[in-house]
């Protein structure tokens, strides 16, 4: 590596280009592990079973507490009180071949992403209230410490988690809006031969829902996610400089989203779903830690706005069971001259399939998905050496059960 060159106020170290390592945490005395199995740039979009197996194609439909971050405005479907509670097991295997035949792959140990959902419609009111927990963004992966590109990426973690309290409004029997602030919970955790960070931070945004039935057969809706910035706060270590421990700060933008479908529900058995999942990457550039010695270490993303589309069908089966099947195309974010191990994202095709039950007192649904890329082969990489190039196959596994306690 050069040799560092100081000025008088402030050191920037241009390490290898890499990107934060995501993982997740829950709120509400629950542990979450880090983990995604298909997820658009760092997005973590698997939130409900029933959603799931209906490969997320879930903003025109959102009929059950899971509504509250797929569609808020939903909840206004719902009666009394309503408590769900849902566990998201995911396996994320990537296996990597250098252009010199050198390889290496991702744990593939299951991880535990929980989330909780709470739905109370008032008697002979139009109003609606309900809380989520659930974690938005999310990806941690672990390549071992000896990885053909340890320099840029070895083990990387971010644990993101969100409450969501929300109102929701029947301005009319066929239309629904809903809003509520988002109150979001960060730490980072990542490491590399060249770089070490811990920090936290705690940040704030909004969301909103809308959802518009103007006949039995069809149903459109929306909801947007609003940006949140962190600032964290903590220690970090620069080994390749032979720097030890100082406090650290680091600015982090989560881009807004902003998803939009339509229901179609030919017979009371039947419900077909599209959507359109818009994520805004392009406002994601860099994340410079700033260490109190002056010394700055850039994060290098780059990422460029990105789609998934989404599309689902429902048969309801009779005595309140039902299955479903959905399938998502998600497009990637990241391109090959930033491209690092810790996100190897790619264009992902994802199935996925679902059965549950509605009762009196008791629901239950659980969804599986798969998700693969047919290999990436990353040229041009801006990592010295080249390090981040090679081929990139990524085949991940993801099963959610929840269930909802109505009272």
């Amino acid at each position: 590596m050069k040799k560092m060159n100081r000025s008088s106020r402030q050191t920037r170290i241009k390490l290898p280009r890499f990107r934060l390592g995501i993982a997740l945490l829950f709120l509400a005395a629950l542990l979450l592990c880090p983990g995604n199995a298909g997820a658009v740039g760092l997005r973590m979009p698997h939130q409900d079973p029933e959603a799931i197996a209906r490969g997320n194609a879930f903003v025109a439909t959102a009929d059950n507490p899971s509504a509250i971050y797929y569609n808020p405005a939903g909840i206004t479907q719902l009666q009394g009180d309503q408590f769900r509670a849902g566990i998201y097991l995911i396996s994320a295997d990537t296996k990597y071949t250098s252009p010199g035949g050198a390889t290496a792959q991702t744990d593939t140990t299951p991880q535990a992403v929980p989330q909780l959902y709470y739905v109370h419609s008032f008697e002979n009111s139009p109003f609606t209230v309900g809380l989520g927990v659930y974690a938005p963004y999310g990806l941690g992966l672990d390549w071992g410490n000896n990885p053909p590109f340890a320099p840029i990426a070895q083990k990387g973690s971010l644990i993101y988690a969100t409450v969501s309290p929300v109102i929701a409004w029947r301005v009319h029997p066929t239309l629904s809006i809903a809003i509520g602030p988002t109150i979001s919970y960060s730490d980072a955790d990542l490491k590399t031969l060249a770089f070490k960070f811990k920090g936290s931070d705690t940040g704030f945004g909004f969301k909103a829902g809308l959802l518009w039935q103007p006949h039995q057969r069809w149903s459109f809706g929306a909801s947007y996610q609003s940006a949140t910035d962190l600032e964290y706060s903590g220690h970090s270590e620069v080994p390749a400089y032979a720097l030890g421990q100082s406090h650290t700060t680091g600015a982090a933008h989560f881009p807004q989203f902003a998803v939009a479908g339509v229901s179609f529900r030919p017979t009371i058995n039947w419900n077909f779903e599209f959507d359109v999942d818009w994520t805004d990457w392009d406002s994601l550039n860099q994340v410079v830690f700033q260490r109190a010695d002056t010394v700055a270490v850039p994060f290098v993303f780059n990422y460029t706005s990105s789609l998934m589309y989404e599309f689902g069908v429902t048969r309801q089966l009779g005595r309140g069971w039902f299955a479903s099947v959905g399938y998502i195309y998600s497009e990637n974010s990241s391109p090959n001259a930033d491209f690092n191990p810790f996100v190897p994202d790619d264009n992902l095709h994802v199935g996925s399939v679902g059965v549950g039950h509605r009762g009196k007192r008791w629901d239950w649904a659980v969804g599986y998905h798969f998700a693969y890329n047919g290999k990436r082969n990353v040229t041009g990489s801006n990592s010295p050496y080249g390090l981040a190039n090679g081929t990139y196959e990524t085949f991940n596994n993801g099963i959610n059960i929840a269930g909802t306690f109505k009272f």
